[in-house]
C-alpha cells in the first residue's frame, strides 16, 4: 500500500497535475478533496470530465465517474467485490476506494487517453426495437453505424501511417525507381520474345520452360525444407542426450543431498579412478602388450607339430620345477631376515589381490548398471509410446498414491451425500403424493358441498377471476413501466443523438474538406493519367516515324546503288516486278474467261443432252428390274389374242 501512495504522489507531482504533495499531505486529504482530485485524473484523460464536483450532487458526480470507468474497462479489486460498496465508497470518498482507481489511472493515462477518445465515437447508442421501426430513425441509426466504421477505418489507417514511418518522399523515390526497374525489364521481355518467336514451338517450350523453373523452385524448397528438418532432428536429438544426462545426474545427486555425503562419494570416485589409471589399466595394458608380443611370435615362427609341442611342454615343466628349486633356496637362505616381514608381505599380496578382485567386481557392476539404465530407458520410452505418459517413480509414485486416496476419501464422502439426497428426495416424493391425495380429497369435497348448495363451479370460477385480476395488474404495471422507460429511453435518445450530433459536427466538416481533396486529387490523377498516355501515344507514334524513315533511307539507298543485287533487293524493284506478274496473271485469266464465254453456250447444251441420256438410261434401268420381277412371279402367255399368266 505505501509503494501504491508513493507512485501516486510521484505521478501528480508531475506534467501536467504538479500538486506539489507528499505523503503526509496526500494521505492527510479529506473525501471531497479526494474526489476533486480523482475528477482531476479524469479530466485529464477525458476533458469533459473537468468540473468542480461541489457544482453538482454526489450521485451524479459517482453516476458520472462510474460511467467513465466502465468505458476505460475498470475492475475493482477483490476486497470490493459488491458493486453497491464500490459505489457507497466512491459517493463518500473513502480512501480504500480512491487509492486503488487513482494507481489505476495513473499507471496508463495515455493508453486510458486514447480509449476514452475512441469511446466518443465508437460507443454504440443501443436504439430500442420499436423506434427502428420507423423509417427516419432507422435510416439515421443507418448511417450513424456507417459513419462509425468509417471512423474505425480511418483510425487504424493514421494509426498504421504513424507506425509505419516512411515519408512520401521516400515512397516517391521508391516508386520511381520501381517504374525504372519495370520499364527496364519490359524492354527486356520485349527483346527476348522477339528472340523466341523465331524458333519453332516456342509457346511449348515456354511452356516447358515454366514447369522446369516451377519444379526447380519446389524441388529447392523441398531440399531445404528436408535439411530444415534434419537439423531440427539432429537438435531434438542432442537436447534429448542432454536432458537424459542431466535427469540422470539428478537422479543422482537427489538420492544424497548432502554436502558431506557428495564428497565421499567424489572421493571414493577419483579413488577409484586414479587406481584405475595408475595401476590397474597400465598393468593389464602391460599383459596385453606382452600376450601380444608372443603372439606375434609364434605367428613369426614355422608351423609346429605335435611332437614339438610335446617337447616344449617337457621344457616348460624342467623350467618350472628349477624355479621353484630355486624359489625354496632363496627361502631358506633370507628366512631368518625377513621372518618379520614375510607375513606382511603376505597380507599386503593378499589385500592386492582382494583390492583387484573389487576394482573388477566394481567395473562389471557399473558396466552391469550402465546396461541395466539403458534397459530402463528403452522400457521407459515404449511405455510412453504406448501409454502416452511417464512412469512414476519413488516419491511420484508415493504422492499419486496419497493423491488416489484422498480422492478414494472424496469419492465415497460425496456417494454418502448423494445417498442420503436420495432417501431425502424419496421422502420429498411421497409427500408430495400425499398432498397431491390429500388436494385431491379436499377438491371432491369442495365440489360435492357446492353441488348440495346449487353453486357448482364457483371455486373454480373464484379461482380464475383471482388469477385473471392477478395478470391484469402485473400486465398494467409492466404497460407502466414500459412506458415510463420507453419515455425517458426517448429523451436519453435524443439527448445522445444531439450529443453525438454535435460532437460529429466537426468531424463531417474535416470529412468534407478531405472528400473535396480527394476529388482535387483525383482529377490532377486523371490529368496526369491523361498526359501520361498522350505522351506514350506521341513517343509510340515517334518510333513509327523513325521506322518508316529509316526503311526509307534504306529504301533510297538501294534504288540509287550501281549494284544490281542491291537494286533487286529494293522495294520499288520488287513491287514493280510483282505487279508486271499480277498483270501477266491477269491477261491470262482475262484470256481463260474470253474462252470460257465462248464455249458456255456449247458446253450447257452438251450438258443438257447428257442429263436427259441419263434419264432415258435410268428409265430402261426401272423398265428392266420390273421385267425381271414379273418374270419371276409367273409366265404370260399369248393365246388367241389373249394373256394368260402362268404361276
Amino acid at each position: 500500500m505505501s509503494d501504491q501512495i508513493q507512485f501516486i504522489v510521484e505521478k501528480l507531482n508531475q506534467e501536467p497535475f504538479r500538486k506539489n504533495y507528499n505523503l503526509i499531505t496526500f494521505d492527510s486529504l479529506e473525501s471531497v478533496q479526494l474526489l476533486q482530485l480523482l475528477n482531476d485524473v479524469l479530466g485529464e484523460i477525458d476533458p469533459k470530465h473537468a468540473v468542480d464536483i461541489r457544482e453538482e450532487l454526489p450521485e451524479q458526480t459517482a453516476k458520472r465517474m462510474l460511467s467513465l470507468l466502465g468505458i476505460l474497462k475498470y475492475k475493482p479489486p477483490g476486497s470490493i467485490s459488491d458493486l453497491s460498496a464500490f459505489r457507497q465508497g466512491l459517493v463518500t470518498g473513502s480512501k480504500p476506494v480512491i487509492h486503488p482507481v487513482l494507481h489505476w489511472l495513473l499507471q496508463r493515462t495515455n493508453e486510458l487517453k486514447k480509449r476514452a477518445y475512441l469511446a466518443r465515437f465508437l460507443v454504440k447508442l443501443e436504439v430500442p426495437a420499436e423506434f427502428l421501426q420507423d423509417d427516419t430513425v432507422a435510416d439515421i441509426n443507418k448511417q450513424y453505424e456507417e459513419l462509425m466504421e468509417a471512423f474505425k477505418n480511418l483510425h487504424k489507417e493514421c494509426e498504421q501511417l504513424k507506425t509505419s514511418g516512411l515519408s512520401t518522399a521516400e515512397i516517391r523515390r521508391d516508386i520511381s525507381a520501381m517504374e525504372e526497374e519495370k520499364d527496364q525489364l519490359v524492354k527486356r521481355v520485349e527483346r527476348l520474345k522477339k528472340r523466341v518467336e523465331t524458333v519453332q514451338n516456342h509457346q511449348r517450350m515456354l511452356e516447358i520452360a515454366r514447369q522446369l523453373r516451377l519444379e526447380k523452385e519446389r524441388e529447392e524448397s523441398l531440399a531445404q525444407q528436408k535439411q530444415e528438418q534434419k537439423n531440427q532432428l539432429f537438435h531434438a536429438e542432442q537436447r534429448l542426450q542432454r536432458a537424459q544426462l542431466q535427469l540422470k545426474e539428478m537422479h543422482h545427486a537427489v538420492v544424497d543431498s548432502k554436502p558431506e555425503s557428495l564428497m565421499k562419494k567424489l572421493e571414493e570416485e577419483i579413488n577409484f579412478n586414479s587406481y584405475l589409471v595408475t595401476e590397474k589399466i597400465p598393468r593389464e595394458l602391460e599383459i596385453k602388450k606382452n600376450s601380444a608380443y608372443f603372439l606375434q611370435k609364434v605367428v613369426a615362427e614355422p608351423a609346429m607339430s605335435q611332437s614339438d609341442l610335446n617337447v616344449l611342454e617337457i621344457k616348460i615343466n624342467e623350467v618350472n620345477a628349477q624355479m621353484n628349486q630355486l624359489i625354496e633356496k632363496r627361502m631358506m637362505k633370507y628366512e631368518p631376515i625377513d621372518s618379520k616381514f614375510s607375513m606382511y608381505r603376505q597380507q599386503a599380496s593378499i589385500i592386492s589381490r582382494k583390492k583387484e578382485a573389487k576394482a573388477e567386481e566394481l567395473q562389471a557392476a557399473k558396466e552391469e548398471m550402465s546396461s541395466t539404465e539403458r534397459q530402463m530407458l528403452q522400457k521407459t520410452n515404449q511405455a510412453h509410446e504406448l501409454e502416452g505418459s511417464e512412469v512414476l517413480k519413488g516419491d511420484e509414485f508415493k504422492h499419486y498414491v496419497n493423491k488416489l486416496r484422498s480422492k478414494n476419501t472424496f469419492y465415497k464422502k460425496k456417494r454418502l451425500e448423494i445417498a442420503e439426497i436420495t432417501a431425502e428426495y424419496g421422502i420429498l416424493q411421497r409427500t408430495e403424493e400425499l398432498l397431491k391425495q390429500r388436494h385431491e380429497a379436499i377438491q371432491q369435497q369442495l365440489q360435492s358441498i357446492e353441488d348440495k348448495k346449487g353453486i357448482s363451479g364457483y371455486s373454480y370460477t373464484q379461482e380464475e377471476l383471482e388469477r385473471v385480476s392477478a395478470v391484469k395488474s402485473e400486465m398494467d404495471e409492466m404497460k407502466g413501466r414500459t412506458l415510463d422507460n420507453m419515455s425517458e429511453m426517448v429523451k436519453k435518445l435524443n439527448t445522445m443523438v444531439a450529443e453525438k450530433k454535435a460532437s460529429l459536427a466537426p468531424v463531417i466538416k474535416e470529412l468534407r474538406q478531405l472528400r473535396q481533396k480527394c476529388q482535387e486529387v483525383k482529377g490532377l490523377f486523371e490529368e496526369c493519367a491523361q498526359e501520361e498516355s498522350n505522351y506514350h501515344y506521341i513517343n509510340c507514334m515517334k518510333r513509327n516515324l523513325e521506322i518508316q524513315l529509316q526503311r526509307a533511307k534504306e529504301e533510297m539507298k538501294a534504288y540509287v546503288s550501281p549494284d544490281p543485287q542491291e537494286r533487286r533487293k529494293a522495294m520499288r524493284e520488287q513491287y514493280t516486278r510483282m505487279i508486271l506478274e499480277q498483270e501477266n496473271l491477269g491477261k491470262k485469266l482475262r484470256e481463260k474467261q474470253k474462252a470460257v464465254r465462248e464455249s458456255h453456250g456449247p458446253n450447257m447444251k452438251q450438258i443438257k443432252m447428257w442429263q436427259d441420256f441419263e434419264q432415258l438410261m435410268e428409265c430402261k434401268r426401272e423398265c428392266f428390274l420390273k421385267q425381271q420381277n414379273q418374270t419371276a412371279i409367273g409366265q404370260v402367255i399369248q393365246e388367241g389374242g389373249k394373256d394368260r399368266l402362268v404361276l
